[in-house]
């Protein structure tokens, strides 16, 4: 594997646990900002593992 590939497969594992961990976060939280806000931190971090995953994807030649 190429050290380009390793890179993008090491930024999905942590972009994938801390996805896991806000959502375990947003479970536990009460309050309409605390909620929303953790909302939109997941929806950008969902936003940039998409990117990742393009970008590895592409870099195997595999097509979305």
């Amino acid at each position: 594997m190429s050290d380009s590939a390793t890179t993008l497969d090491e930024r999905i594992a942590l972009l994938r646990r801390t996805i896991s961990d806000l959502m375990e976060q947003a479970t536990a939280a009460s309050g309409s900002a605390t909620e929303e806000s953790l909302a939109a931190r997941l929806d950008d971090l969902q936003q940039r593992l998409n990117t990742l995953l393009q970008q590895r994807d592409a870099l195997s030649g595999k097509t979305s």
